[in-house]
């Protein structure tokens, strides 16, 4: 059973993802040091970069986004080591590489659906030996 503070974090990343203008796909990020939020992140363009034009454009769409995690870790402006990261989807290998570069040490994320895994299982399988290899947790949380 997951603890009171897991359902908040969990919970947390959902309502920041639904911050994100992006239709397909809302993403969150919650990052935590001992049960307190050091910082949060959404997936979405640079500011001051017009996210209204060429929204059907996918390939300008990925070039332009920043992933939640990637905007947690810029806003949080501070070491992160031995923190935690929670995320509605599992991180891409890209973002692997930061939070592992960060020494962030876990990675807490719901069990994906299989529609996602269809679409992004090979990069979760890059990013799940990336986390391995770098002794970073990953908890896979029941939805």
């Amino acid at each position: 059973m997951a603890s009171k503070w897991a359902e908040r974090f969990f919970q947390m990343a959902e309502l920041v993802g639904s911050w994100s203008k992006d239709p397909s796909t809302q993403v969150g990020a919650v990052i935590t040091e001992r049960n307190r939020v050091v910082s949060l992140g959404f997936n979405g363009y640079p500011h001051g970069v017009s996210d209204r034009a060429n929204t059907e454009d996918r390939e300008m769409k990925y070039a332009k986004t920043i992933h939640a995690e990637e905007n947690a870790i810029l806003f949080a402006k501070r070491d992160l080591a031995d923190c935690e990261i929670w995320v509605t989807h599992f991180p891409c290998p890209n973002c692997a590489a930061k939070i592992i570069q960060t020494g962030i040490s876990v990675v807490h994320c719901p069990m994906q659906s299989d529609d996602y895994l269809s679409r992004w299982g090979d990069k979760v399988k890059i990013s799940e030996s990336m986390f391995a290899e770098a002794d970073v947790r990953v908890h896979w949380a029941k939805p």
